[in-house]
Order: structure tokens, then sequence, then C-alpha cells
């Protein structure tokens, strides 16, 4: 996954969208903005908004360099507007501006360059959860799809992704290849869920 996809045959099946889908495989940047919205909204619309925002900005791409540097109020405008790309949208236009301000301080606004030199899954973990909005474990599930879908695997890569680079797992958005690995994967996320809210009764009698 280099600065552009288009050279490589990269087929996603996240959003469940195919225009978005294609956004995806071939924008770096757009993959990472789709993992930073992928908290408390559905992981379909969570990757989709990355192709509704591109559209929204008057192009079929998104830029680094254009959002950090976009009026705050007006980049959340385009957030807000219906139907809004998130739950939160203005706290997650925030986070996708400042996300992008890292990377053209970083990275010259190149969201490929935070993995294209990496030489082990350490390292790559370590870059990615120095991104704004990306704690350990969001890091670790982009780490694991960068790995099973975009072919980036750094020496060690599977062990740095923790129980997300597990062959054959279905418990994030890295195992999603279509709608049925779709269902299994919430199916796991809705299992963990009520695993941690009884685990936290029992703690709390």
């Amino acid at each position: 996954m280099t600065k552009s996809n288009k050279d490589q045959d990269i087929t996603l099946r996240i959003a469940q969208q195919p225009e978005a889908d294609e956004l995806l495989a071939r924008s770096p940047l757009a993959a990472l903005i789709g993992m930073l919205l992928d908290q408390q909204v559905p992981m379909e619309w969570a990757f989709s908004g990355p192709y509704t925002l591109a559209g929204r900005m008057g192009g079929d791409d998104l830029d680094a360099h254009e959002i950090a540097a976009y009026a705050p109020e007006a980049f959340a405008e385009l957030f807000s507007a219906k139907p809004a790309l998130h739950r939160y949208p203005g706290s997650m236009a925030k986070r996708v501006q400042q996300l992008c301000q890292y990377l053209v301080a970083e990275y010259d606004g190149d969201a490929s360059a935070v993995w294209s030199d990496v030489s082990s899954g350490a390292e790559l973990r370590k870059r990615l959860n120095a991104l704004p909005g990306f704690g350990t474990q969001k890091a670790q599930i982009f780490l694991a799809l960068l790995g099973k879908q975009f072919g980036v695997r750094p020496a060690g890569w599977q062990e740095a992704a923790g129980p997300y680079g597990e062959a054959g797992s279905r418990r994030s958005v890295a195992d999603i290849t279509g709608p049925e690995s779709l269902a299994e994967v919430r199916a796991f996320k809705q299992q963990a869920k009520q695993a941690s809210r009884a685990a936290k009764r029992a703690a709390d009698k």
C-alpha cells in the first residue's frame, strides 16, 4: 500500500458499497480516516465516511494538506450535513483534522509513509499508536488490516497486532471480506460486549 494503490489489485468489501470500498483500497488516507471513524457507529457507516467526505469536498480522493488547512467550522459542517458522517460529527471532524495535521507535520501529508518503510511490526504499531485518535486497540486493528488485506507485513506484524492478527479470526474490520464475514465480526463484537457487561456486573456485586 503505497501513496496510491492504483497499480495494486486490492479489493475490499468493508463499507459494503463498491465506490467507498474502491476509495479505501487505493487511498491510504481514506483507509486511515475510516479506521478513525470506526467507533460507536456501524463499521460500514464509518468506512463509507471517507467516500462521502471526498464527494462533499468536491473530489474523488482526500488530501491531508487540504483537510489540515480547512476552516474548522466549515469542515465540521461537511460532517454534520445530512446524512451525517458520524453519530458525533463535530468531535469526529475535529479528530480527522488533527490526524491530517499530524500527517502533514510528520509525514509531509503522505499517509502511506506511516508504514511504507517500517522494518518491524513493533515499529509500525508504535507509529500507528502515535497518530491522533489511535489508541492501542485501534492501532492493532489497523495493523492487522494492513497485514491481512493490504499486504503490509513487516517482520512480527501478527504479534504486534495481537489477537487481531490471528489467521482466520473474526474479531475486527481486518477480517471483513464480504457480508458473511461482516455478520461474523459483528456477532463477535456483540458477544464481547455482553461478556464485558457481565464481568462488570459481577465486579459491582
